[in-house]
Order: structure tokens, then C-alpha cells, then sequence
């Protein structure tokens, strides 16, 4: 199973960025993550560019996007929405249809008591329409700089619902191939 994780935090030191680099940790085989290296590399959305001049860095993106049997977003939360790296990187995968009908897990962490409840919502209703199958349930990380230590969560109840999400993921997957195998 290959997953694609996405960050949509550019910081260094970045909350968010610290859970997936744990998540990492937890993918054995026949698990594979491939982590997207940096969301800050696309340029701004044009839909000249992707109609006339795809640019090289976003059709990487797309192919790995399409290569995946599931998505990982890990995010911060940011005027009660998702980060605008994250929101560019969306409106690129539009056109391209890839995340149609694949599975997604949605993860926050944040300083607030609310986990990045609101980014997450947001990204949700964002993702749905464009056809994706977002789990029902994502995991809120609220308080996260008491769960997470030299850049990794470290939070032993956190890592297990972390976990459960991955099993969650992972059990989505498996149904989204069967039914894909069904129509063959």
C-alpha cells in the first residue's frame, strides 16, 4: 500500500510536520509512505499554466498523487481553515482528477485546546467535492507541543489513535481496491 503524506506547514519547526515524520515511523510492510518534500515548491495556481504549461514540479505531484492508494494530510490550522500552502496545493490536484475516489486521512495539530478541528473541517468539505473519500473520523492533536519532543510526537495515547487512524486508512484502501477489482 503506497501512501502519499502531505504537510501543509512550511515551518521548521512545524507541529504538524513532527506527527508525520512520527507517522513515518509506523509504516512497515507492505506499507510505504512517501512523504511530499515541501508544498512551498508549487508555484501559485494558474489555470493558464495547468491548461497550456503544466509545470514540471505540479505534474510530479499529480503522478505521485496518482500512484498512491491513499492520502495522509497532516495540517495546521490557520484563520479557522487550512494554511494557504495547502489550500494552492488542492486547487492544483483539481484538474487532475487523481484523488477522485481515493482514500484520505486527515490529521491536526495545534497549540489550541481544539486540535485544528475548524482546518480539518474545512478541508473535509474541500476534498469531498472534489471526489475524494475522506475517513470519517481524522485525529485532532490539540496541546500538541505538551505530545511532541525534539521534533517527534511522543505522547503514547496520541501514537495509539494515530495507530487506529493508519488501521482506519488502511482498511479504506482495501475496500476501495476490492470494489475497483469488482468492476474489472
Amino acid at each position: 500500500m503506497r501512501i502519499l503524506g502531505m504537510c501543509g506547514s512550511l515551518r521548521a519547526r512545524s507541529l504538524n510536520a513532527a506527527v508525520l515524520r512520527t507517522t513515518a515511523g509506523l509504516f512497515t510492510p507492505p506499507w510505504e509512505l512517501t512523504i511530499e518534500p515541501s508544498l512551498g515548491r508549487l508555484p501559485f495556481f494558474n489555470a493558464d499554466e495547468e491548461q497550456y504549461a503544466l509545470p514540471d514540479v505540479v505534474a510530479e505531484l499529480r503522478a505521485r498523487l496518482g500512484e498512491s492508494d491513499g492520502v495522509l494530510i497532516v495540517t495546521p490550522e490557520y484563520a479557522h481553515g487550512t494554511s494557504g500552502v495547502l489550500k494552492n496545493a488542492l486547487e492544483w490536484m483539481v484538474g487532475g482528477g487523481e484523488i477522485a475516489n481515493k482514500p484520505v486521512a486527515l490529521v491536526s495539530a495545534s497549540t489550541a485546546s481544539t486540535g485544528g478541528n475548524r482546518a480539518q473541517a474545512w478541508l473535509r468539505e474541500t476534498l469531498t467535492v472534489m471526489g475524494a473519500n475522506v475517513l470519517p473520523d481524522g485525529l485532532e492533536i490539540p496541546l500538541a507541543t505538551r505530545k511532541i519532543t525534539d521534533g517527534r510526537l511522543t505522547d503514547e495515547p496520541t501514537i495509539a489513535a494515530l495507530r487506529d487512524l493508519l488501521d482506519s486508512l488502511a482498511q479504506a484502501v482495501a475496500e476501495a481496491r476490492a470494489q475497483a477489482s469488482n468492476f474489472i
